[in-house]
């Protein structure tokens, strides 16, 4: 299956690597190399970041603090993963944008579909910082949002697993992957792929989601030539 438009969710998480927090220099690199390669195939790539390498936002609550204030430090955080995506990818000579939901100043450019519309058709990677600008929403739900306002043709989230599995994969060898569902299956066996307003939005606006390895080398670009990876989640 080929995509001329597509809405890439990393998690913040990854960024970190190893190491669990801040930034994996290498692990940066390869994701800016990957992605820099898919963008040969000429389809549009917007892509939304999380903040958990930063800060949660579900971590004020458990600190005792408002929910919302956590959750805006959560956001912010997002921006600050995509100043530092955006600097990846040009070293890659892979031209970026930084958008925001809510105001940032000279940091990342005011989030509206038609800027970020403007930024694909131009070939840059369109980098949607800052989730929906609203508290009480994951960036799951953001990437579901933008995907739907852009008309994008999938929603691919990138992990570290190579597809949907009955169980995780990394704690039960005998779990069993899944090459394609639809959302009824899905919901019907309570496969966590992403939170239910995410995946209720992708199932309204007829939105696949693919989940894929992003840590496996190129496997971004080989997805989108066309090679069969990670598994699809569809309407049927």
């Amino acid at each position: 299956m080929k995509f001329q438009r597509i809405l890439l969710k990393l998690s913040g998480e990854a960024l970190a690597g190893a190491q669990g927090f801040g930034y994996d220099p290498q692990v940066m690199s390869e994701y800016a190399k990957s992605v820099a390669d898919a963008r040969e195939t000429g389809t549009q790539i917007a892509l939304v970041i999380g903040g958990g390498n930063i800060y949660r936002g579900a971590q004020g609550e458990t600190a005792g603090k408002w929910r919302v204030k956590g959750d805006q430090m959560g956001m912010l955080a997002t921006v600050i993963n995509g100043i530092a995506l955006a600097e990846a990818f040009e070293k890659e000579h892979c031209p970026a944008q930084v958008f925001s939901a809510f105001s940032t100043g000279p940091a990342a450019t005011p989030y509206t579909i038609e800027a970020v519309e403007e930024a694909l058709e131009q070939k840059r990677i369109a980098i949607l910082t800052a989730g929906t600008g609203n508290p009480f929403f994951t960036t799951d739900s953001a990437a579901a949002l933008r995907a739907s306002e852009l008309h994008c043709d999938a929603l691919l989230k990138g992990t570290r697993v190579d597809g949907i599995y009955d169980c995780d994969p990394e704690k039960n060898a005998d779990a069993v992957k899944f090459d394609s569902l639809t959302f009824s299956q899905a919901y019907e066996r309570r496969l966590r792929i992403m939170d239910l307003t995410a995946f209720t939005l992708c199932q309204e606006n007829r939105i696949p989601i693919v989940v894929f390895n992003m840590n496996r080398i190129g496997a971004l670009g080989k997805l989108l030539r066309g090679e069969a990876l990670g598994s699809i989640v569809t309407n049927g």
